[in-house]
């Protein structure tokens, strides 16, 4: 079961003198991550490191501190928290004192842990997208019993002998979905998936 946030969160904390800001937020795509990292990159800090995972795409910085002390630890803390669909940015003013890679990691992917951990999640729910053609005869009951589904949603383009149903559906319920639809018209309409190359089958 994977989450995101549902809204931006914010922590701070000082690190022997040094101060650190977490700032997380949810992103549905890479460029709504570059501009959250573009909006949050503070130019009087020392450092912005920064990380984010869309799915399998995921980028990290450690942005001027030693490799492998700052992104990768941001990183884990967004996978240790089963988060989906986030960027967080962690931004540091040196304070004076060196914490060592091991305290830098530690700072870093606590900061992004915090932050995340305060943020209220939201599931992830996989959903497809499925077709049904349905004559006028069937259209009133085949839409009210799919409506009544949770994670159920259609988009009716109308034609001469009925409708075509573009159905947005949970993945996991395709056969659940399907036999309603069989069993509700007496085989006359189906659900229709793209399979794995796009085409329906």
């Amino acid at each position: 079961m994977r989450f995101s946030l549902l809204q931006p969160v914010e922590f701070s904390q000082d690190v022997k003198k040094s101060r650190f800001v977490a700032h997380a937020a949810p992103i549905a795509s890479e460029d709504e991550a570059k501009s959250f990292l573009a909006a949050h990159r503070d130019e009087t800090a020392n450092h912005n490191c920064w990380a984010w995972r869309l799915g399998q795409s995921y980028r990290f910085s450690d942005d001027g501190e030693p490799s492998g002390t700052a992104g990768k630890p941001i990183l884990q803390a967004i996978d240790g928290q089963d988060l989906d669909g986030v960027a967080v940015v962690v931004t540091r003013w040196f304070g004076g004192i060196l914490l060592g890679s091991g305290g830098l990691m530690r700072a870093y992917g606590g900061s992004a842990a915090a932050a995340l951990r305060l943020g209220e999640k939201v599931e992830i729910i996989p959903m497809l997208m499925g077709e049904v053609v349905a004559g006028f005869a069937d259209l009133a009951l085949v839409k009210a019993r799919l409506l009544a589904l949770s994670h159920v949603s259609l988009v009716e383009t109308f034609e001469a002998q009925g409708a075509t149903l573009a159905v947005t559906l949970r993945a996991g319920d395709e056969d659940q979905v399907a036999r309603l639809v069989q069993d509700l018209t007496s085989g006359r309409s189906r659900l229709v998936l793209p399979d794995e190359d796009g085409s329906a089958q």
